[in-house]
């Protein structure tokens, strides 16, 4: 199988870090939603990242449906995420919040490079949003007493949030200050010296107007 996409994007290096941390051999084409859209377009109509490409050719296009598949491939006892019940809705909820400021973040940073005048409503609405999640996050974080949300094992919500916590550093780091969001920096920290997390990493590389 073949993973499509960079890793500065903190949906592919999601992907990408679950696959090292599940063992599941792949390959890696770095090829960018601008430069390179018509070779994404051959498998994912939508032209976006990530797409995993399956040894059959099937391609799954988002990154919880491909986590989702990862799960089910690695079965339960090794999976990231509960299989049901609450402890399952928990995750997920963490998960779709890191996946939100993530969204927000690629997006007020396609606002600063690829438009010469940037539309200040939509900048103060994407800030607002993060902001508000990024508070919502460090809560949820500083309740944790176990080195992961799981437990003692990391789970996909782990690698969500630390993912878009470098991204957003590094698109927009005037919107994370670790003295403000001391729980997800040391979070952050923790994640960031996994092998998995230092082997997928790669400098940030906006596109350009």
């Amino acid at each position: 199988m073949f993973l499509i996409g960079q890793y500065d994007s903190p949906f592919v290096r999601r992907v990408a870090i679950a696959l090292r941390l599940y063992g599941v051999a792949f390959e890696h084409r770095p090829w960018s939603t601008f430069g390179d859209a018509d070779k994404i377009a051959a498998y994912n109509p939508l032209r976006r990242v990530p797409t995993l490409v399956l040894d059959d050719g099937e391609a799954l296009i988002e990154s919880m449906v491909i986590l989702d598949y990862l799960d089910e491939h690695v079965g339960e006892g090794k999976a990231m995420l509960p299989r049901s019940g609450p402890e399952r809705r928990k995750h997920l909820r963490i998960c779709a919040l890191a996946s939100g400021v993530g969204d927000k973040a690629v997006s007020l940073l396609y606002e600063r490079v690829l438009r010469k005048e940037q539309l200040a409503l939509w900048v103060e609405r994407c800030q607002a949003q993060i902001g508000d999640v990024l508070k919502v996050l460090e809560t949820e974080r500083a309740k944790v007493t176990t080195p992961y949300w799981l437990g003692d094992r990391i789970g996909h919500a782990d690698v969500a949030v630390a993912c878009v916590v470098r991204f957003t550093r590094e698109a927009h780091p005037q919107l994370f200050d670790d003295a403000r969001y001391p729980a997800l920096a040391a979070h952050a920290e923790r994640c960031e010296a996994l092998p998995p997390f230092q082997e997928i990493v790669q400098p940030l590389a906006p596109p350009k107007g």
